[in-house]
């Protein structure tokens, strides 16, 4: 009997969440496929068991970058920047393997696309002028330099907000940036295509002009099924071609497996690890 992949919602060192609902889908190793959407890391009590379990499944695991893991990569390099009073990143870097992870944690895709199952899995989102194809070289071109010796570098250069619009003749350091805030921060764009990083909340909260990204009418990418995490105050959403599937697990809503061949969601309800807030 084939297997079945499930793409699962942001765990963010849930880790005992995460065994719970690999065991209500009965997850087989040797014939299913799990999808993270990203956020392994970050805020959860477990950071470094969920990491070990992913790193571990070999093949079997498929998970892109989100922001906490990249943020988890640059705490990494440089322990004493970027330093969050929210951070749980201590017992990962602290570990014999905590190195070994990171390595491997760097070398993970921004996007995946599996053309036959015609699904494109990524943390957060696109900008509206981008079609598939122009999603699939920026990737490229981000994990190009984070798999690279010189990787340490775009650390230093990939916080910040700016710039806010695509233009094919972005270079260097803005260009990259630009990529990673659209794959691992996405929420909101203007009408007139800038993306917007400051607004959190669910559609609908006086955002003025700004829509989901999904939603923007003129967004290249829409004939592409698309599964994101990343929004918990969207939640479990479906429409617009896209699945968004970050339940917020880790505010106490609850952890999402979407079983891809028939995109069924299945559910687990979740202790609140942390109070609600700011999902970033």
């Amino acid at each position: 009997m084939a297997g079945s992949t499930y793409a699962i919602g942001d765990v963010q060192g849930c880790y005992d969440a995460l065994l719970r609902l690999l065991e209500k889908i009965r997850f087989d190793p040797a014939a299913d496929r799990l999808w993270f959407v990203g956020d392994l890391v970050n805020r959860g009590p477990q950071s470094l068991e969920v990491l070990r379990l992913v790193r571990g499944l070999g093949d079997r695991a498929v998970c892109v970058l989100g922001n906490h893991d990249l943020h988890l990569i640059a705490r990494w390099q440089n322990r004493h920047r970027h330093r969050n009073a929210c951070d749980t990143l201590s017992p990962i870097l602290e570990a014999d393997d905590g190195d070994e992870l990171c390595h491997w944690l760097r070398r993970r895709p921004l996007l995946h696309h599996d053309p036959k199952l015609d699904w494109l899995m990524l943390h957060a989102g696109l900008p509206p002028q981008w079609d598939i194809s122009t999603a699939m070289r920026l990737a490229g071109e981000v994990e190009q330099v984070l798999r690279g010796d010189g990787f340490t570098a775009f650390l230093d250069h990939m916080y910040g907000d700016q710039p806010t619009r695509w233009d094919e003749r972005l270079a260097g350091w803005e260009r990259l940036r630009f990529a990673v805030n659209c794959f691992t921060r996405l929420r909101f764009c203007s009408r007139s295509g800038h993306i917007d990083l400051r607004h959190k909340g669910a559609p609908g909260e006086d955002q003025n002009d700004l829509l989901p990204w999904y939603a923007l009418p003129d967004r290249r990418s829409a004939d592409q099924r698309i599964v994101f995490g990343h929004w918990s105050t969207l939640g479990l959403y479906r429409s617009h071609n896209v699945h968004a599937i970050d339940t917020g697990c880790l505010w106490g809503g609850a952890l999402t497996a979407l079983r891809l061949e028939n995109a069924h969601p299945t559910q687990i309800d979740c202790p609140a690890t942390r109070s609600p807030g700011a999902a970033e």
